[in-house]
């Protein structure tokens, strides 16, 4: 059996919303005092449980995490949340029978085409990307996917063309960036940067390839907030 996470207003984020951008998850607000949701919690993780994990369940105890109560607005418990792609798309408040959970979580659960989408990503070559862009495409993620992989056979303008179709983000800026630069990094990065830093004010390409760079380092490379500041500065 699936065991429920339990989830804290600090693990949120992750146990949560990034999650969501996989599988739906089912948030159970509850509280220990709460005789209607001692009833309610056993029907859910059966329920859920059932779809051999293409749903997950969560718990939150809404004494303890008072951030996630107030995120969802919590009047009254039990209360419970559909979460997908990082937005609550379904919910109800107060007991359910299994008949009405069952209705509840089999809303949440993909359709054969959905499902197809993901096993075709989850291939992860060109044909199989190609084709759940097919069936889907508006997919972000299979974008991404296949930018990456047509960057990687020195098709970067085609990538670049690609990423245009969806909205920009951390990782098709970081897809983008490896399109435009053609390799990951220099094996000299801060002599390029400094050499590139010089030119940015007055040159377009200069700038594009430096932030370019900056988008390969990442916010974790401490290089990363150092050199945008110097950017700033230059600049203005």
């Amino acid at each position: 059996m699936n065991v429920a996470i339990d989830v804290t207003d600090a693990t949120f984020e992750t146990d949560v919303l990034a999650r969501s951008e996989q599988t739906p998850v089912v948030v159970d607000l509850w509280a220990p005092w709460c005789g209607p949701c001692q009833t309610l919690g056993p029907i859910i993780e059966r329920v859920v449980d059932g779809t051999g994990g293409d749903v997950v369940l969560v718990k939150v105890n809404v004494d303890e995490n008072p951030q996630t109560s107030q995120a969802f607005r919590v009047q009254s418990i039990p209360a419970v949340y559909a979460v997908k792609d990082r937005k609550v798309v379904d919910g109800f408040v107060g007991a359910q029978g299994e008949t009405e959970v069952s209705e509840f979580v089999a809303r949440l659960l993909p359709s054969e085409e959905e499902t197809e989408v993901q096993r075709l990503i989850a291939a992860g070559d060109e044909a199989s990307l190609r084709r759940a862009l097919e069936l889907d495409p508006d997919n972000e993620v299979a974008i991404v996917a296949l930018g990456e992989v047509l960057v990687g056979d020195d098709r970067g303008d085609k990538a670049l063309e690609l990423l245009e179709r969806i909205p920009e983000t951390a990782a098709t800026r970081r897809v983008a960036a490896l399109a435009r630069s053609g390799a990951d990094l220099d094996q000299d990065v801060e002599a390029t940067l400094e050499a590139l830093l010089e030119r940015v004010k007055d040159d377009d390409a200069a700038r594009q390839e430096y932030v370019d760079l900056l988008e390969l380092l990442g916010p974790d490379d401490p290089r990363t907030a150092r050199y945008r500041k110097a950017l700033t500065t230059r600049l203005f």
